[in-house]
């Protein structure tokens, strides 16, 4: 009976030991040959602490045949704690390894691990960084052909650039996207042309306005450094200028003739009111005239006017009507009659 428990045990610490060696032992002398540093208690600790000890074997032997060993701090540990961290380990010592094959000496193990840990592709940015890439401006996705500025002399310019950028590693956590240089870069643009005194003279230099952009340090807090500001393209577009002037002058025209309206409606109340004064003023006449014969007949009755003198009083209000007909233009004949 002892010997059967032995025999178990045995061939129970037998399935173990070939399991364990199954498992581990290819990876254990991949590890070995290119002198990775991982042992065999280590890669069984990885299964323990969850880590895919495949990932990170191969990890370390990239890093070593490249050159960056422990001293540049891709030791087994940090391996394993960027792994259990959620980060992308292969891809962090490919960006690593590219970084020193092109000399980029502020990419170390920290910053390309809080970099990936960000989010960001370290790796994408490690090559944009050697390899500029280009963006166009307006973007390809804003749904506009160009940008649309307006010179001092009112002649609109439709622009298309390209703008060739490279990551800034260093900014590249919490720096601004593409989009926010493409916004800069468009919004330089406008303000280079609106500044021109004449359409022509962006027209003869347009790297005027590359180098008017370019002096705004519009890459500032973005993920990117700005390479190169390249016009595409430039056509002349509407005369906005003289539009405006048009539309101003139309504007200008209806107050005009509101305004000339309103004084005519006043002179047109005024002659009414004038003409009112007058009709007025002839019945107060025609009521004066109509006292005058009961003066007349008054003062002969009380003996203030003779007989002579009302004589003398008609031939001179006679001489007075003939005077006033001729003067109207009736002639002797009219005042005879």
């Amino acid at each position: 009976m002892p010997t059967l428990i032995l025999l178990g045990l045995g061939v129970l610490a037998f399935v173990v030991v070939f399991g364990l060696l199954a498992r581990y032992l290819r990876l254990w002398l991949q590890s070995y040959a290119s002198s990775a540093g991982i042992g065999l208690f280590d890669l069984v600790a990885m299964s323990f602490k969850k880590v895919n000890p495949t990932v990170i074997v191969r990890s370390k032997i990239m890093a070593v045949q490249a050159g960056l060993g422990d001293a540049s701090g891709i030791t087994r540990q940090a391996l394993e704690a960027h792994s259990l961290a959620g980060g992308r380990v292969p891809l962090v010592v490919q960006a690593l390894i590219a970084a020193n094959k092109a000399k980029i000496k502020e990419l170390d193990w920290k910053l390309a691990t809080a970099i990936d840990l960000a989010g960001r592709n370290v790796r994408e940015a490690v090559q944009t960084s050697v390899y500029p890439k280009v963006i166009d401006c307006p973007g390809r996705n804003s749904g506009r052909e160009s940008l649309d500025a307006v010179a001092k002399n009112g002649i609109q310019l439709k622009v298309k650039a390209r703008v060739t950028v490279r990551t800034n590693l260093n900014q590249l956590i919490g720096g601004a996207t593409e989009e926010t240089i493409v916004a800069r870069v468009g919004e330089g643009i406008v303000s280079a042309i609106g500044s021109a005194e004449r359409h022509a003279d962006v027209l003869e230099n347009p790297d005027v306005i590359s180098k008017t952009v370019l002096a705004r340090r519009l890459d500032a807090n973005t993920a990117f450094e700005i390479v190169s500001i390249d016009i595409a393209d430039i056509d002349v577009g509407a005369n906005i200028g003289a539009r405006l002037q048009a539309d101003q002058a139309e504007a200008d025209t209806r107050v005009a003739r509101a305004n000339a309206e309103g004084r005519r409606a006043m002179a047109v109340a005024t002659e009414q009111e004038m003409i009112a004064g007058i009709e007025e003023s002839r019945a107060a006449l025609v009521e004066a005239e109509a006292e005058v014969p009961k003066a007349i007949a008054d003062s002969l009755a009380t003996g203030s006017l003779g007989i002579l003198d009302y004589y003398k009083l008609r031939n001179l209000q006679a001489d007075t009507d003939m005077r006033r007909t001729i003067a109207a233009g009736g002639g002797p004949a009219a005042a005879a009659t």
